[in-house]
């Protein structure tokens, strides 16, 4: 079989596109190690480069997410990963659950009320303004939520790393302008405002910060799956 006639083979250019995802991922880890701007974070830097080697290449989104549809479907299980600090916190957790639980009822009611706010400064409606309303939960949890309310999953998940992004690097703002001294002060506000990355930032700061991101990411998660029917409902 020649060259070009293996390349349109399924499997290959599944293999191909999940090996291109994972390097293009490690070698934006080393970049960012190496620089560590908020603008040069894998997940900015890695999707950057899937969409370049995709354009040179005339692929599409299609293509792409049908060989690394099983990466997407890994999240699940790394999300549930975060339990194990979790855990080992747990008698923090025991001292504080009452504070931690009005910071995941107004971290979610603040998600889908920013959202529905900004799509409708926007002017955007529609199954795009509902694909919004889950951006601010980690990526398994908005797919979801996204699929309940009639959004359109895929673009929910651009959506979530953009907001992840950018309120990592907003988070680093914040407590470089207000005095959060306290651990559970500063994991909140990375573990609701920017969910995974977010956590994973608050975990660069300190182990109790990252538990307690880890927590309120897992917990908003909870939350908005569990409502997503109820605003399927009451959504125009």
């Amino acid at each position: 079989m020649s060259l070009p006639a293996l390349l349109t083979e399924p499997l290959v250019r599944a293999v191909a596109w999940s090996a291109a995802t994972i390097v293009f991922y490690l070698l934006a880890k080393r970049i960012h190690r190496r620089w560590p701007r908020w603008w040069l974070m894998p997940l900015a830097v890695a999707p950057a480069l899937l969409v370049i080697a995709a354009l040179l290449l005339h692929e599409s989104y299609r293509d792409y997410i049908r060989g690394t549809g099983w990466l997407v479907a890994m999240l699940g299980p790394v999300t549930v990963a975060f339990a194990v600090p979790i855990y080992e916190q747990r008698a923090m957790i025991r001292r504080h659950w009452p504070l931690l639980l009005v910071g995941v009822t107004v971290g979610s009611v603040t998600a889908v009320a920013s959202s529905w706010g900004l799509a409708s400064l926007l002017g955007v409606d529609g199954a795009l303004r509902l694909s919004l309303l889950p951006r601010s939960i980690s990526t398994p949890f908005a797919i979801e939520v996204s699929g309940e309310i009639g959004g359109i999953p895929d673009l929910t998940a651009v959506f979530v790393v953009m907001t992840g992004v950018t309120g990592a690097a907003i988070g680093d703002l914040v407590l470089a302008r207000l005095p959060l001294r306290s651990a559970m002060a500063k994991g909140a506000l990375f573990g609701v405002g920017a969910h995974g990355v977010g956590t994973a930032r608050a975990h660069q700061i300190g182990r109790e910060e990252g538990t307690i991101a880890g927590l309120l990411m897992v917990m908003v998660g909870m939350t908005n799956v569990a409502v997503a029917p109820l605003l399927a409902h009451l959504l125009p």
